[in-house]
């Protein structure tokens, strides 16, 4: 079965970073073994989190033991997100390189699949991490990714170049140099997400809520993971992907959920959405 590391934080509380990212992978049937950046009780978004940053030395000592028993060698994907220091950073981006390097025998994939998210800031919020450790994931992490999954705000930080409306973001994304998913693009009164690289680009779009629960950049991430993993095109894995995460957030709002319902929405989080339109770019 595939095997997913995934390096980011993890919140008890809430539906956010490796702890919905863990949840989102389990309907694909992908395992994951996740390797904290925090220990947080809840998001910092409904006040003070509680908990702390990983040391460094616990951070690097649970990468030493899953490369022990041989796991890197059997990770097919690897996430990162949050990161609390540029030692954290560094640590990821030699795992990475440990992971690529290592004799696949028995591995699910023939290689694996590395999907970073600069989770560093957001419209509104401006840069919510230390500038070094944006700058480490900058120079350690982005040139490692072979895929760069990050939200408009991001990109703009990345690029310096505007980002916010498709055709923004696609050119944003073809001047990063990576193949790109860009979150919380918009046109009009509705939201979604582009694809590109280049060679091509897509959109996949739908109404936006009113309100929607932390997280959903963090799930369109694994689901379009998944989606990596499992080989399928890349406009279908857009809409796939995105179609999730615009139930999961019509789900919480109808069950009056304060986070993402992403374990109860299971299987269906393996289904197209009707309410998403997808069309292509370039």
């Amino acid at each position: 079965m595939p095997l997913a590391l995934i390096l980011s934080s993890h919140v008890a509380g809430s539906q956010v970073g490796a702890t919905a990212q863990a949840a989102a992978l389990a309907p694909f049937g992908i395992d994951a073994m996740v390797v904290p950046t925090v220990l947080f009780g809840r998001h910092p978004g409904w006040g003070a989190p509680g908990g702390a940053a990983t040391p460094i030395e616990i951070f690097e000592g649970m990468l030493e033991g899953i490369a022990a028993n041989g796991l890197l060698g059997l990770t097919d994907l690897v996430v990162t997100g949050y990161f609390a220091s540029p030692a954290q950073v560094e640590a990821a981006a030699r795992a990475i390189d440990t992971v690529r390097a290592a004799p696949r025998q028995g591995a699910f994939a023939t290689a694996p699949t590395v999907i970073v998210d600069p989770t560093m800031g957001d419209e509104g919020k401006g840069l919510y991490v230390p500038p070094a450790t944006a700058e480490a994931i900058v120079a350690e992490l982005i040139p490692r990714a072979d895929l760069v999954a990050c939200n408009a705000w991001e990109l703009q930080w990345l690029t310096q170049a505007d980002a916010r409306d498709p055709m923004a973001a696609t050119g944003a994304a073809r001047g990063l140099g990576k193949a790109t998913l860009v979150s919380s693009v918009r046109r009009g009164d509705e939201i979604g997400a582009v694809l590109a690289d280049e060679s091509q680009a897509w959109l996949a779009l739908h109404a936006e809520a009113d309100r929607a629960p932390n997280g959903t950049g963090d799930l369109l991430t694994a689901l379009y993971a998944a989606a990596l993993v499992e080989g399928q095109t890349p406009s279908h894995g857009l809409a796939r992907a995105v179609g999730g995460v615009a139930e999961t957030v019509a789900a919480a709002k109808l069950w009056n959920a304060p986070e993402l319902p992403i374990v109860a929405m299971g299987a269906r989080l393996k289904q197209t959405s009707p309410s998403v339109r997808i069309e292509r770019l370039a």
